[in-house]
């Protein structure tokens, strides 16, 4: 294993992509591997708590974006224990409002180099904002891979194309060590032309080879959430479970 962890943003700046269906169900799925997840939820809208069964946080000293208003913050006390073995959550401020905060993209970054973290995760998993501001930013600084997850439609399309021009600057810049882990299509459904279709465009434009396997269409993963846990421990023999499951298993070496 790697001394330090591999920080993995999961984006896209189209909402309703299933970045956080993603971030949630791949974290879950690489500590069934044995890997040690922290999952770090920058969207203050909360829900990966949610899909990990954990209480909303709602003290601003115990969440991650306490960082982006004190950046002395020791955010590695604000990680908190899944039920689930090896996968922990550092929750967010419901109440954070994005826009705001300080506008130092590399406060993320800096404080995942604490040994607290090192020391106790080998993977990091950051569930991020759809709009460009300094939480996403900061993600794609902190990162050495992006998770691109869209919908195949064209909206979605157009949001992937957006963040890519976000991540070339990055990449070209700030951070030369940040690369495409993948575009992963979500909710895909074979028999719809439009699916086919804007999976083909990706595949034009980005690589045949960086598009991954997809996750398709399964009702299981939104009640997954309503119960508050990973679909490996809702309903393991579904579809969803089934792709998520395969995923991981594909991506894993690459983080090693």
């Amino acid at each position: 294993m790697n001394s330090t962890p591999q920080i993995i943003a999961v984006s896209n700046r189209k909402g309703g992509t299933g970045k956080t269906t993603a971030s949630v169900n791949f974290a879950a799925e690489l500590a069934a591997l044995g890997r040690r997840v922290l999952l770090v939820d920058l969207d203050s809208q909360g829900h990966c708590a949610i899909g990990l069964g954990i209480k909303a946080v709602t003290d601003i000293q115990q969440t991650v974006h306490n960082l982006f208003v004190a950046p002395d913050a020791e955010i590695h006390q604000a990680i908190l224990k899944s039920s689930f073995t090896n996968l922990s959550l550092l929750p967010a401020d419901q109440l954070f409002e994005h826009g705001s905060g300080l506008r130092d993209v590399q406060l993320l970054s800096q404080a995942l180099k604490a040994k607290e973290i090192a020391d106790q995760f080998d993977v990091v998993i950051l569930d991020t904002p759809p709009s460009l501001d300094v939480l996403l930013l900061n993600a794609l600084h902190a990162a050495n891979w992006v998770l691109v997850p869209y919908v195949p439609h064209q909206l979605s399309y157009e949001g992937m194309r957006q963040l890519v021009r976000v991540l070339f600057k990055v990449m070209s810049g700030a951070n030369t060590d940040l690369k495409i882990l993948g575009f992963l299509p979500m909710m895909v459904t074979q028999h719809i032309c439009q699916h086919r279709i804007i999976t083909g465009e990706v595949s034009r434009q980005f690589g045949a080879n960086r598009v991954l396997p997809g996750i398709r269409s399964d009702i299981r993963l939104a009640e997954a959430f309503a119960v508050g846990k990973p679909v490996r421990h809702y309903a393991p023999r579904c579809r969803g479970a089934f792709d998520f499951a395969a995923l991981a298993v594909s991506l894993n070496s690459a983080l090693q």
